[in-house]
């Protein structure tokens, strides 16, 4: 049995995360201030004595007791990154170097979570870990996409300085049960505008990819990088199956039966036109590969909407 502190872990990816860890027998800390996480996301946990629950920010210090950090805390979606840039800023760059701080302190292995859209609006395509991306530093994103680059340069050298133990996973598009409904990210914006009938909103012309990972794909490469020995990252995990967003938009219409028409809206600023990771690092240190295809996750994710609704 491991301590292991989950900052975010009240929210969409954290509350999955909790949930394996304490399945694999662990003691989980889930750290989270609420601000985009939820109780109802852990409440099926809290009755399980090895999960401990604080509300607390990690732009604020804390001292705790762990083997592993998984350090999730930040919001992921447009709508809640850019509502406050400043603090989505702080989070990201002081947020990881108070749990760095801890880490180095209690020796324990640390794992950032990283994103994507450290590659930008990508000129390469699929994306592989060398290309350093093409991100607007100054544009309204940049707050999310220069946070976790500055992140990811905080944990390598605390690693060069102090010698961390350091992983870092860059996580494409995820998916799946828990999402909130209100965070405008594009999987549940169309379930939830499906089930109500509504148009369903495409900004843009549709002709814009994404690669579209179920969370279960998700935990599982996630604690694969941070129990893999000799290898810290940083690492593409998601799955590589590409879709525009026009063809997402019909497969949601007909995996609920909606009666719903599409709509096209202006396109938001510095929005990338394709993303793709490149798994041949994850396959090869990690031995991961997706499992669960875009319909089969679908049906999944819309079923919980359902409920929720």
């Amino acid at each position: 049995m491991k301590n292991i502190l989950v900052t975010g872990g009240a929210g969409f990816i954290g509350s999955h995360l909790c949930e394996k860890l304490l399945n694999d027998g662990n003691h989980v800390i889930c750290l989270d201030n609420f601000f985009t996480g939820s109780r109802n996301n852990v409440k099926h946990l809290m009755d399980n004595k090895e999960f401990e629950l604080i509300r607390h920010d990690v732009v604020n210090p804390i001292i705790l007791e762990v083997d592993q950090i998984y350090n999730l805390a930040c919001p992921a979606s447009p709508i809640h990154y850019q509502y406050n840039a400043i603090k989505t800023v702080k989070t990201n760059v002081i947020g990881i170097t108070n749990m760095l701080d801890l880490a180095d302190e209690t020796h324990a292995r640390i794992l950032q979570a990283s994103t994507s859209e450290v590659y930008g609006d990508p000129i390469i395509h699929p994306q592989k870990e060398e290309y350093w991306g093409n991100v607007n530093p100054i544009g309204l994103r940049s707050c999310y996409d220069e946070g976790k680059r500055v992140a990811e340069t905080l944990m390598m050298n605390y690693h060069r300085q102090h010698n961390v133990d350091i992983r870092i996973i860059r996580i494409f598009n995820t998916y799946g049960p828990r999402m909130a409904e209100n965070d405008g990210r594009v999987v549940s914006n169309f379930i939830l505008q499906a089930l109500k009938n509504q148009d369903i909103t495409i900004y843009g012309d549709g002709s814009q990819t994404r690669s579209f990972c179920y969370i279960d794909d998700l935990i599982r490469g996630m604690t694969a990088l941070m129990n893999t020995d000799g290898f810290i990252g940083p690492v593409n995990v998601g799955n590589d199956g590409e879709f525009t967003i026009l063809e997402l938009a019909k497969m949601v219409i007909e995996l609920t039966g909606s009666k719903s028409k599409i709509i096209f809206k202006p396109l938001p600023s510095d929005d990338p036109c394709k993303r793709r990771p490149d798994l041949t690092l994850a396959k090869e240190k990690l031995g991961y590969s997706p499992k669960i295809s875009i319909r089969d996750g679908l049906k999944q994710t819309i079923t919980y909407f359902e409920s929720t609704l």
